[in-house]
Parts: structure tokens; sequence; C-alpha cells
């Protein structure tokens, strides 16, 4: 990749709870445009781009994609056209959501399709189209494939092996992999979904066979994807104050808030020594709260 981390990643404690330390990596400092996992999955991807075989890079994500977000950031610096497919085609004459005209500001053509289409991905008429015109660089939504796994073992250092429980968000499972790859034998890998698709657990299981490394929990989704409900919201704003870290409302947000949800009810069953990993997405709290303003709801403070 030709952009080098603005931060050495920490490694933050954060609390002992029932007797259970609690630590932070803090992925979310990795890039001031492009932090967390979605740098990771970025990093190889970009890396095999060659601009005398590809036109441009043509990805997929919904209004608020971190991943369309970061893969914007990435074509501006890099000087790679980049084109989003998005989900529902009655954006096209809305006004821009936060997340969608920072990907215009940064070079991203964007193309909004029906959600029937959008669940066909590059297999949809309309899409198939457009990738008939060039060559482009296919980046599937979220960024799963075998070199954002690679990225993603990066995630993890030689200094995490005092640790023997690993947390992250599961969302497309590939963080989730990449972790997988590169924690030691007697780490668990407890995974909270983020979404409930079925697909994501047969597809870690199928890979793995090893079903006593790790666990995957779906019953932590406070509002469901894309939603949040007011206690956890709360929650977010209490964890800022106190730790002085911000939490995003779809991934790390849920993921801390059943952390210590498990602990404190005492239906923790894992480690002692746990390291949680902060996914970034930091940059979808504006969009967030502009919906919450709407709606009328609590929103997360930035300050």
């Amino acid at each position: 990749m030709e952009w080098s981390l603005s931060h050495v990643v920490q490694n933050e404690f954060i609390t002992q709870i029932n007797g259970i330390s609690l630590t932070i990596k803090r992925e979310d400092q990795l890039h001031p445009m492009i932090s967390g996992n979605k740098f990771r999955k970025l990093k190889y991807n970009l890396n095999t781009y060659d601009p005398a075989n590809y036109n441009g890079i043509v990805t997929f994500g919904g209004a608020y994609s971190n991943h369309l977000v970061a893969t914007a950031a990435a074509g501006k610096l890099m000087g790679i056209p980049t084109h989003g497919f998005v989900r529902g085609e009655e954006l096209v004459s809305q006004e821009r959501n936060p997340s969608l005209a920072f990907c215009e500001q940064h070079g991203m053509q964007l193309h909004f399709l029906s959600r029937g289409d959008y669940r066909q991905k590059e297999s949809a008429t309309v899409v198939q189209s457009f990738l008939n015109r060039a060559n482009y660089f296919l980046l599937p939504e979220g960024g799963t494939n075998p070199q954002a796994i690679k990225g993603c073992t990066e995630i993890l250092t030689p200094k995490d092996a005092a640790f023997d429980t690993i947390c992250c968000s599961v969302g497309t499972g590939g963080t989730f992999m990449g972790l997988l790859n590169s924690a030691q034998a007697y780490q668990h890998l407890l995974g909270f979904q983020a979404v409930i698709d079925s697909s994501v657990a047969q597809w870690i299981t199928e890979s793995l066979k090893s079903p006593n490394r790790y666990s995957l929990l779906d019953d932590h989704l406070y509002g469901g994807y894309g939603k949040a409900s007011n206690e956890l919201v709360q929650f977010i704003n209490s964890f800022h104050k106190e730790y002085k870290i911000l939490l995003d409302p779809l991934y790390t947000g849920k993921l801390l808030f059943g952390i210590f949800a498990l602990i404190k009810n005492k239906q923790w069953r894992w480690g002692k020594k746990v390291l949680i990993i902060h996914t970034g997405g930091i940059q979808g709290i504006e969009g967030f709260n502009q919906q919450q303003k709407l709606k009328g709801k609590v929103c997360i403070y930035l300050q």
C-alpha cells in the first residue's frame, strides 16, 4: 500500500470487572480516513492493483457503508478511479448523507441499485453492463476476500500472546478469519455477529473445522443491524466519557456492550485476559446521528 500508518497501534487497558481484565487494541487509530479493519482489508488488495491492467475499482455497499468510504479515500490517495454500487435506487435524488458525500468528494462515482439488483451484486444486468465496458478490479461488499483475510492476520502481534481471549465484531467474517489465522493455539476467539447471516457462520465453520478455537454469538444486536437501541447509545456515550474511547454504533459499540453485559450478569465463560479489537467505523457516527435527530432519539457525543 502506498500510505503509511499514522500511529503505532496501541493496546489500552480499560478496566477489570469480576476478575476479568479488558484491553482494547486501538485499530481505529491506524489512519485518519481508512481506519481499523478497512485498512487491513484494502492493503493487499491494492498491492495487487496494476493500473496497466485495470481501469478502476468497483465495489458495493449500503448508504452508510464504511467500506465504500474507505475505498473512496484509498482511491483518492493512490490516484485510482473508484465506482461504488449503492443499495437503494431511491437515493439517487436525495441529498447525500455524510458517508456518500465523503465518497463523492473523494472521487468515487456512485451508482444506485434497486434492492433486487443489489442482492445480485455483479450478476445484476445493470452491473454486468457497466463491467463489460472496461476491465475493473472487483472488490466484494465489505471487502472480504483472500487478500483481505491476509491483511487481517496482521492485526495480532507477538505482544498479544499474553491474552487468552480475543473478541471482535463479525460482519462478513473476513476480520474474524484473519484473526483466527494468526491467533495462538491456546487463544479463544469470540465473535459478536453484527448481522444475523447463517452463511457467514457456515463459511467460518467449513473453513476451519476447529470449533474449539472460537465461538460466535448472535444475540447482542441491540436493535438489529444498522440500528441501535437507546440503551446502546447511552452505553457508548458513558464509555466515551469514562475511557476517552469513541465506539461506533454498528460494530464495536455492540461488541463492548455485549462483553460488559455478559461479565456483569456473570454469564462470561471464557478467559480472564481479554483483548478487544476496535475495528474503526467512527466516520459513520455523523450519518448515524443525522438519522437519530430525525427520529428525535439520543445521539452519540463526539466530544
